[in-house]
């Protein structure tokens, strides 16, 4: 029989991933992941939005009870810290605009729950991620796809894995409906079933990212000059971090027409404000790129891909600049392409890779 490891965060999809694994003849083990100190997983709890509250550990605890499975709670508590919650910080006082999503799978959930996993002598991890992991034998590559459930599709926050990584993962909810997820928790009784959604940064669940990194950092911030795309000083920024490209709102500025960030310089320590036509750009270059359906980009291709979360596909030519960097250049100009966030390229479903963007 084989044996896996679910990643059961207390929630809907991950507990419905176990039940169908079990269902299918695996041994399964749930486990949860404590990735905060006592301290902030307390003042998560009071807010009630994150992911990673206690309440989630004893949901997740519930469902596996329920299901006749065993359950842990392994603390990586450390590695959590320093490649997800640093790395955040120190992205944007950089001037960057990370996603620690990303940053939590590549090095925290396929990483290092995959490595105990193995250790234990389990031979696949789980999640309850909305993403199809298929083997192509012609390429002899395991594939990453688009999901049934095109609204929940998280293949874009799971570019980073890789062929060693995908041999030893699976996800049960990449052929369901998120209706189809929520009833059959309800038919099985399990306590989450009408649980919402986490959406939030989950160590961040007010939203203020800022007070954040000052606390997390010890670092203030200090003010500077907004200026506009002709280099002309237009008044004074509280802190870079404070500003995304794109954003319109709470400037704290006055220009008598719509103002929109487009260029944060963190050597200069300003913030440029234009036009949203300002905001367009048809390319951008891509570093740290990971590669899932082919081994490599000799050659210009043909894809399409999205720099957000939320954004719909937009047709492109990827090609190879060498150095490790990756040319993406867009069929029509995007809006708010953003240093630090990611692209993702496709083929169809199929995911091609993805990479930071500079």
């Amino acid at each position: 029989m084989k044996k896996v490891m679910v990643g059961m965060s207390g929630g809907v999809d991950s507990s419905v991933s176990a039940l169908l694994l079990r269902e299918q003849g695996y041994e399964v083990m749930g486990v949860t992941l404590k990735l905060f100190s006592d301290e902030d997983i307390v003042e998560a709890e009071k807010d009630g939005k994150t992911c990673c509250a206690l309440s989630d550990v004893m949901d997740a605890r519930n469902v596996a009870y329920r299901l006749g499975f065993e359950h842990l709670v392994f603390n990586f508590r450390d590695n959590f810290r320093e490649c997800v919650m640093k790395n955040f910080t120190e992205s944007y006082l950089s001037g960057r605009t990370p996603n620690p999503c990303i940053e939590c799978n590549r090095h925290v959930k396929f990483d290092k729950m995959l490595r105990r996993a193995m250790e234990l002598e389990y031979d696949y991890i789980a999640t309850g991620h909305y993403a199809v992991n298929e083997y192509d034998g012609k390429t002899g590559r395991y594939l990453l796809k688009r999901p049934k459930d095109r609204t929940k599709d998280q293949t874009y926050v799971l570019y980073s894995l890789t062929q060693e990584q995908l041999a030893h993962t699976l996800f049960p909810l990449g052929n369901l409906e998120k209706s189809e997820v929520r009833k059959i928790a309800e038919n099985a009784g399990l306590v989450n079933s009408d649980k919402p959604d986490s959406q939030d940064i989950c160590f961040v669940p007010d939203g203020d990212y800022v007070s954040f990194i000052k606390k997390f950092t010890g670092t203030e911030v200090p003010e500077g000059d907004f200026v506009g795309t002709d280099g002309q000083i237009l008044g004074t920024h509280k802190g870079i971090i404070n500003y995304t490209i794109g954003q319109r709102k709470g400037l704290g500025i006055s220009l008598g027409k719509p103002a929109y960030v487009v260029k944060k310089d963190i050597l200069t320590n300003t913030v440029t404000l234009g036009d949203e036509k300002d905001l367009y750009t048809k390319s951008l270059v891509a570093s740290d790129v990971n590669l899932i359906s082919v081994a490599e980009i000799s050659e210009p291709m043909r894809v399409t891909a999205k720099t957000r979360y939320s954004q719909h596909e937009q047709p492109a030519v990827v090609s190879y600049l060498g150095n490790g960097e990756y040319m993406v250049e867009f069929d029509e100009p995007q809006r708010a392409v953003t240093s630090g966030q990611a692209v993702v390229f496709y083929d169809g479903d199929i995911v091609v890779g993805g990479g930071t963007i500079k």
